[in-house]
């Protein structure tokens, strides 16, 4: 019988694989679209004034070089004011599409300062892009001209103001010291009246430019045309052609700012510093701009500005900086031309120059105001040039304001003012002598003052002698002249003496010649401090002013009439002390002066040999000085300077001066020593280009530099000038020039090395163990990422070293350790392990071909390789 199968029961699958298919296709068409829709590009529309150079399809978008978006068609304005441009910009640009994003059309441009676009004439014009910030926006104006681009290269961008442009265009140059380092990026004029020109200075020569810069333009050529003759300047060649900007650099100040403002001097002279005032006149008739400023013939300053006012003309004038001492509160000015007479033409050369501005100092001590009143012709310059003195008197003679001053009767002068002395010791009468009377003032002349009413009674009758009614309303003094012909300085103070006979009693009692003597210092002494001959009394101070303008002293003396003949052509000053002590191994020395000049102080004369030319003028502060003949001179150091009153100035160990005064400046910064220079050594060391600098004690590993310092304090060193200028005012350095004391024959070189180790100045450089040269400063490169070491060879060493030479780091142990080798320990001498050395070897004999060059670098190993060992060229003997 068959067996019949029970049937089996297969549930269908819910999901089949082949609808993986399906949905993957549409997850890609999906992300197709939406990456075809993102890629597609935004649309945005810019505004031209006109479509010259833009073609649909071709113009292309850039950024920097890259292509970021074509222009895609091009209608005109419903205002019809210009073209739109519809652009297609890449997807990637989109964040970057902002309110102050810039666009305009770069197209070919050639200047005299180059081809600007010249891509396009290959490539054809491009709209440039500028991004900006702001809120997204599709519609833009695009500029008429290319923005303000700050090239590439990192720098400082400064902006310049100037009432014209001249010559200078966009690429024109910059210069410093006719070294070009930028360029001018743009311009722009801002008003009426006013351009701005931006000027890029480049990174490595920014530092120069600081806030206190001036910058000037150096465009053309320049000719200054005088009876003296023909005076031609221009910066460069590429300044006469394309023009360009100088400025300078002050070294103290701050540096600028990116973004800082200038004002563009239309030249160098007009840039220079110096004191601003202006000048109120009715017309301009004979003076215009660059009309100079004149005081005895010098000139002290110019006319660089001039203004249309309501009133008249005014003119902005500038002092020379060293002559603003000249300006006052009372200083006058006045136009001068060319004098026609019939003597003759005087300053014939202004009838081709044109007038100028005459200066006449004045004394008031009041501010200097900013305005002047420029006259027409000269002032009244007996008021402006009146002598003005003072007369004493032990009491009130009936003087009043106004009384004339006489000689022989004439009146030369006026009394306008009597006050009491400070100290309301006497009356003081100041008076005001005329300028054509000044000559019969001198030094010994005396005043007497005159009675209304004289009368002289005697065995012989009686003598009666009245004076005019002013002198007995106001009173009167005459003058009776002297015999020398020194001339008296303005506010000197003279006795008023009662009456003639009163002044002839104290003049014959006296007996005296006048002599007046400057000093650094008011040297101790007061009125009848004695003056000494070989310890004998031969006169006495009359009188200790103290100069304000020069920070000194006048010192007044008088010497009895029959010393007078030691004041002579060697005869010198100098102060005493009340009591001096030298000192030293032979012995203890001590000198005190006279009881009346210990209380006093005192000043001594003395006598150089016949044949030396001494001082009739100055004080010296010692006997020393005054026999060496010192010569003063006036050194600025910085404050944190150790140097006190009495340091030797020294060149190579040899004593050539002194340090006699340190003060230190108002402004807490620079201290100011008063010195001397020992006679014999000045003329050397009072060069122009003289270096002055601190020696002090440097405590090293190598040893004590300068070890007489700990004992007797820091000096000053000196390194003789060879300028044919002379000076007496010097800055002094912390410390001397690192290659202050290289000999001129040395063979400079620079060792380089990434790490500076145990070298410093001095490290000395040894061949075989010998030294034959030193390392003399060091620096970090600009870039930072190396040290240069300043090293020098000495002459008689030269021809050891040449490009084949190779050096190596000597300093210290070096220690190398080995699995198998073991370790092996590599040192120099003591020396070069306490203070380091270089070591040098050569392989080459020296000749023409490998001679060094003036600063050669070397590179510094670390140590020395085994095939340098063998090195032993054989040099010529020269």
């Amino acid at each position: 019988m068959t067996q019949i199968e029970s049937p089996k029961v297969v549930k269908k699958k819910l999901f089949s694989p082949i609808w993986l298919l399906p949905i993957v296709a549409l997850a890609l068409g999906a992300w197709l679209g939406v990456k075809s829709i993102k890629e597609s590009g935004i649309e945005i529309q810019v505004h031209f004034p006109n479509a010259i150079g833009i073609d649909i399809g071709k113009t292309l978008v850039k950024y920097q070089g890259l292509t970021v978006g074509k222009v895609t068609d091009i209608s005109i304005d419903n205002d019809l004011s210009g073209v739109n441009v519809k652009i297609i910009m890449d997807y990637r640009s989109d964040p970057f599409l902002n309110k102050s994003t810039k666009f305009w059309l770069v197209t070919p441009k050639a200047s005299i300062t180059g081809i600007e676009g010249l891509d396009t004439l290959f490539s054809g014009n491009y709209i440039a892009v500028q991004p900006g910030d702001g809120s997204s926006a599709s519609e833009f104006v695009a500029l008429k001209e290319a923005p303000t681009m700050i090239p590439e290269t990192d720098g400082v961008l400064v902006t310049l103001t100037t009432s014209t442009l001249g010559s200078l265009d966009i690429g024109s140059m910059v210069f410093y010291r006719q070294v070009p380092v930028g360029k001018v990026v743009n311009y722009r004029l801002v008003d009426s009246e006013t351009i701005t020109i931006d000027t890029f200075i480049e990174q490595q020569y920014a530092h120069l430019v600081t806030q206190e810069s001036q910058f000037w333009n150096v465009s053309g050529l320049k000719i200054d045309a005088s009876m003296s003759g023909i005076k031609v300047n221009t910066e460069s060649l590429a300044s006469l052609l394309a023009g360009g900007i100088s400025f300078n650099s002050v070294p103290e100040a701050a540096a600028a700012k990116n973004g800082e403002k200038y004002v563009l001097y239309p030249d160098e002279e007009s840039a220079i510093k110096g004191l601003e005032f202006t000048l109120v006149a009715n017309d301009a008739d004979e003076i215009n701009q660059g009309s100079a400023l004149v005081y005895r013939g010098i000139k002290v300053g110019k006319i660089h500005q001039t203004q249309l006012t309501e009133n008249g003309v005014n003119f902005l004038a500038k002092f020379d900086t060293q002559y603003q001492h000249l300006l006052n509160a009372d200083t006058q000015f006045w136009i001068a031309g060319a004098d026609i007479s019939f003597d003759g033409v005087k300053h014939a050369a202004r009838l081709l120059t044109g007038s100028v501005v005459n200066v006449l100092p004045g004394i008031s001590n009041k501010e200097v105001p900013n305005e002047y009143q420029l006259h027409s012709q000269a002032p009244d310059l007996m008021q402006a040039r009146q002598l003005t003195i003072t007369l004493n008197s032990d009491e009130h003679n009936g003087l009043s304001a106004g009384a004339e001053v006489r000689f022989k009767q004439m009146p030369i002068g006026e009394i306008t003012q009597v006050t009491l002395s400070d100290d309301f010791s006497r009356v003081e009468y100041q008076v005001d002598i005329q300028p054509e009377y000044q000559p019969l003032l001198t030094v010994d002349s005396y005043f007497v003052s005159e009675s209304a009413l004289e009368i002289d009674a005697s065995l012989d009758g009686l003598t009666v002698k009245t004076r005019d009614l002013s002198t007995i309303v106001s009173g009167a003094v005459s003058l009776v002249p002297g015999k020398t012909k020194a001339i008296v300085k303005p506010h000197s103070q003279f006795t008023l003496y009662q009456s003639q006979e009163t002044a002839l009693t104290a003049l014959n009692k006296t007996n005296t010649s006048t002599f007046t003597l400057e000093s650094i210092d008011g040297a101790g002494l007061s009125q009848g401090s004695p003056i000494y001959y070989k310890k004998m009394q031969i006169g006495k101070v009359a009188k200790v002013d103290w100069k304000a303008q020069y920070d000194n002293f006048s010192i007044d003396i008088t010497i009895q009439n029959k010393f007078k003949q030691l004041v002579r052509a060697n005869s010198v000053f100098w102060r005493n002390n009340a009591a001096s002590i030298n000192a030293s191994l032979s012995g203890i020395e001590v000198d005190i002066a006279p009881l009346e000049g210990a209380l006093k102080g005192s000043i001594s004369l003395g006598l150089l040999d016949d044949d030396q030319q001494g001082s009739q003028t100055r004080l010296y502060d010692s006997k020393e000085l005054a026999l060496k003949q010192a010569e003063p001179i006036t050194l600025t150091l910085p404050a944190e300077a150790k140097i006190a009153a009495k340091a030797p100035i020294r060149y190579h160990g040899h004593q050539v001066g002194i340090i006699q005064q340190v003060k230190l400046n108002q402004d807490l910064k620079n201290l100011t020593a008063s010195a001397y220079l020992y006679g014999e050594y000045a003329k050397h060391f009072s060069k122009q280009d003289t270096e002055f600098f601190i020696v002090d004690a440097q405590i090293s590993l190598a040893g004590i530099k300068a070890p007489e310092t700990l004992i007797t304090g820091p000096y000053i060193g000196v390194i003789p000038g060879k300028s044919a200028q002379e000076s007496n005012q010097f800055n002094a350095h912390l410390s001397a020039r690192y290659d202050a004391d290289i000999e001129e024959e040395a063979v400079r070189i620079t060792i380089v090395d990434s790490q500076l180790g145990s070298i410093k100045i001095g490290t000395p450089i040894f061949f075989r163990g010998i030294a034959i040269g030193q390392v003399d400063g060091y620096s970090l490169s600009y870039n930072g990422n190396q040290v240069l070491m300043y090293s020098h060879i000495k002459k008689q060493y030269s021809h050891l070293v040449n490009k084949s030479s190779q050096f190596w780091d000597a300093s210290g142990i070096k220690l190398e350790v080995g699995i198998f080798s073991g370790a092996q320990i590599e040192t120099g001498s003591l020396e070069t392990l306490l203070s380091g050395g270089i070591s040098v070897m050569t392989e080459d004999v020296t000749d023409d071909s490998n001679k060094l060059d003036i600063g050669e670098r070397f590179t510094l190993f670390n140590k020395m390789k085994d095939e340098w060992r063998r090195w032993k060229p054989e040099q010529v003997k020269p």
